[in-house]
């Protein structure tokens, strides 16, 4: 067996990109090791044949000179790897099965918080900085928060923060007034939303002692006053239609437009969610029959996808270049990209859904909850919203001519299936 040079020195660099794989040790036991592991991962996975190449190549270069006690750095593997077209991802996958990978890049949120926190008089960051790693970590009474929900909290705080450091360093000379003055300038949703982000902040600096009094104590937020929901068009839905050019896209909104489904209950599908033969699919944990349309894109869909990833073991319904590599979801800027900008984004189509519902049953609260599984405020707010839309001279012109996707189930029932539904070009719009 080939010998290995001991280390002198610990934790000096490694520099991957001057390896010569002419001269590389092939009986390293690491080596080996990390070929067993490329190899069973890349049959649970169904890695391709150029996939499996070029982790075999990487593991070459990375564990030829490997010995006990060494790690591998996912900063000094990714540019030898990248200048050799070679996939990190699946590489450090090889390598944290083994246990020898650390990953120290540098996370996204650490970038955005320092980009956020520039400008803010360096008092007044501190506290707000600790403020946001709270939501996002959580404490021993309180659960660790959405990153969304920590990006929208300092979206909307930061504007008052930096203009609070034009007159002060921190945050515990802001007074009462101050807080007063900044609200009396905003209106409406802005106004609840930047109290209630501020209210959050100032809350944590007085438990963790960074001020002495809460300037935001007994201001009330106020009756949040959500707009009435409003019918999309027919030419914004085509729009939408017509931006759908990737092969998943048409499913996708068949999914949002006929079944109301979420971005993350689409994302979360599984191919045991769908029953073909019986024409029913389970999307969020609750049973539906399939329409027609539905039933028309899943096939098309499910045909693509055996001919674009015929050794994929991902369990997703819907995969992409780099999930058929994987055993997670797509992303959910994946899944909206090819609609971000339109007026009839995936959100507004399950929406108009749920609006088209609400105004063929006469706005009952009640077969709303039954059908999509809404709570009880959510089910009121589609109601009033029809109930509004009802008794507009408008839509009583339109009376006869319903504008719904068909006939829908009675309470405590599924949406019909597609030899049940009536015709509407908003169901199936030109293009699907």
């Amino acid at each position: 067996m080939a010998s290995v040079q001991l280390k002198l020195v610990d934790d000096l660099p490694r520099e991957y990109s001057r390896f010569n794989e002419h001269e590389h040790r092939p009986l390293n036991p690491w080596l080996n090791w990390g070929h067993y592991v490329a190899f069973r991962l890349g049959e649970a996975r169904g890695w391709g044949r150029g996939v499996r190449f070029g982790v075999q190549r990487a593991l070459v270069i990375l564990l030829s000179g490997h010995i006990e006690g060494d790690v591998v750095r996912y900063s000094e593997m990714f540019p030898a790897l990248r200048a050799l077209g070679v996939s990190s991802e699946r590489t450090a996958d090889v390598l944290g099965e083994m246990g020898i990978l650390l990953d120290d890049r540098r996370p996204s949120f650490e970038d955005w918080l320092e980009r956020k926190l520039d400008g803010i008089a360096p008092g007044i960051a501190r506290e707000t900085e600790r403020w946001l790693r709270a939501l996002r970590d959580g404490g021993p009474r309180a659960r660790p928060r959405n990153v969304e929900t920590v990006w929208n909290y300092l979206n909307y705080a930061r504007p008052l923060l930096l203009a609070w450091s034009d007159r002060y360093d921190h945050l515990r000379e802001v007074t009462r007034d101050d807080v007063l003055n900044a609200l009396d300038t905003l209106h409406g949703s802005q106004r609840q939303n930047s109290l209630i982000a501020l209210r959050s902040l100032f809350r944590m600096a007085k438990k963790t002692g960074g001020i002495f009094r809460n300037p935001t104590a007994r201001i009330r937020v106020g009756e949040r006053h959500s707009t009435l929901v409003q019918p999309l068009q027919p030419d914004q839905i085509e729009k939408t239609v017509i931006a759908a050019v990737r092969p998943a896209d048409r499913l996708i909104i068949a999914l949002a437009i006929v079944h109301a489904a979420r971005s993350g209950g689409i994302r979360r599908l599984h191919l045991d969610d769908i029953d073909l033969g019986n024409r029913h699919l389970t999307i969020a944990g609750r049973s539906r029959p399939l329409d027609e349309l539905t039933h028309r894109e899943l096939l098309n869909w499910l045909d693509y996808r055996r001919s674009r990833w015929p050794n994929t073991a991902n369990a997703h319904l819907l995969v992409n270049q780099q999930t058929a590599l994987e055993t997670g979801p797509v992303s959910a800027v994946w899944l909206k990209a090819a609609f971000r900008g339109r007026e009839a984004t995936l959100e507004r189509l399950r929406v108009d859904r749920q609006l088209e519902e609400a105004l063929t049953h006469g706005a009952d609260p009640l077969h709303l909850a039954v059908v999509f599984g809404l709570d009880e405020k959510t089910a009121l707010r589609y109601a009033t919203a029809a109930r509004a839309l009802l008794e507009s001279p408008l839509e009583h012109d339109t009376v006869g001519s319903p504008r719904t996707h068909g006939s829908s189930p009675a309470p405590g029932g599924n949406p019909p299936s597609g030899s049940q539904r009536g015709t509407f070009t908003r169901a199936e719009p030109t293009g699907l």
